[in-house]
């Protein structure tokens, strides 16, 4: 397995992501959390989120990240000098899988999507343009650096 086809997250990364995930699940009736992967590319590294609303119809079974809110996380990333690596939700009722809807609203071409399942599962898939491409998540231990 190359670099391309892996996702390193810091262990405060994999963190977030679990705790925003099982948030989620916890309201009542569960919502899809979404937020965006802070890091670098090439390899992908994710070092930070930022969370973003979930203005789906519904929530509970659908995320959208909420476009401006996006956008602005997007222009923070890049005037920190960081780059999206790419988006994240959660499926708090079921595996960390794209479904028919993920894949059907996927957009962003070559970035990283990782779906997160309380409490504590976490895959992450290339989206091709046509589909996606699972990819390795190696959590990096944030205590070596």
């Amino acid at each position: 397995m190359t670099s391309t086809d892996t996702l390193r997250l810091s262990s405060l990364v994999r963190d977030a992501l679990l705790d925003h995930a099982v948030e989620g699940a916890d309201r009542d009736p569960p919502e899809e959390v979404c937020g965006v992967l802070v890091g670098g590319r090439a390899p992908d590294r994710a070092t930070a989120t930022r969370r973003v609303p979930n203005v789906a119809d519904h929530p509970r079974s659908r995320y959208e990240l909420d476009p401006e809110a996006t956008m602005a996380a997007v222009d923070a990333v890049e005037a920190d000098g960081d780059e999206v690596v790419g988006f994240y939700h959660s499926h708090p009722e079921s595996a960390p899988v794209p479904s028919a809807t993920d894949r059907a609203r996927a957009t962003w071409t070559g970035y990283v999507y990782a779906i997160v399942s309380p409490p504590d599962a976490i895959r992450a898939y290339r989206y091709t343009g046509d589909g996606f491409d699972e990819l390795a998540v190696q959590v990096e231990d944030d205590s070596r650096a």
